[in-house]
């Protein structure tokens, strides 16, 4: 597969990639690193891509695996942090950086979705949002058709258990 593929699928898929990890991430310039970092690692692997290959999915499982890695140094940052402040030595600098990307009503959304095992939120924001069948799901995160069904399902059971009695907005308000 040559360059001109290659362009017309960032074209193709540019947007949704970005969009689902800005959906992981709930940051517009993590989303960003995230899938220039995503393309960058397709542009090495194109040439080894079989011809017959669902480029979309394939495209997904590295910007999954990307947002795996991205949340595990970020879970260690947290916990070095978390330690310093512990000692004293860390002055509380949380600045507007921190602030919400997105309304209230979002926020309640995703502070849920967030609180997800990271396999269900990912397994979630893929189906639910971007509209992949299991099988895609499945392949893009390494597990099986039932076990990506499995993971949708649980995350749809949480959220729904975690908003209960939560009075959210109509959709107009959302936007």
């Amino acid at each position: 597969m040559g360059e001109d593929a290659f362009e017309a699928a960032v074209a193709a898929h540019h947007g949704e990639i970005y969009r689902y990890l800005l959906r992981a991430t709930a940051r517009a310039s993590e989303a960003d690193d995230l899938s220039q970092e995503t393309f960058l690692r397709a542009y090495r692997a194109w040439r080894s891509l079989p011809p017959d290959a669902n480029v979309r999915a394939w495209l997904f499982r590295i910007a999954t695996n990307l947002c795996r890695n991205h949340f595990r140094a970020e879970k260690r940052r947290r916990l070095a942090h978390a330690e310093v402040r512990a000692t004293g030595t860390l002055r509380d600098e949380d600045g507007p950086e921190e602030a919400t990307l997105f309304n209230e009503a979002r926020s309640a959304i995703e502070a849920v979705v967030d609180r997800l095992p990271l396999k269900q939120r990912l397994a979630f924001i893929l189906r639910k949002v971007h509209d992949l069948d299991y099988e895609e799901i499945a392949w893009g995160l390494e597990c099986s058709g039932e076990s990506a069904r499995a993971h949708v399902f649980q995350a749809l059971r949480k959220i729904r258990r975690s908003l209960d009695g939560h009075e959210l907005p109509h959709a107009e308000a959302l936007r």
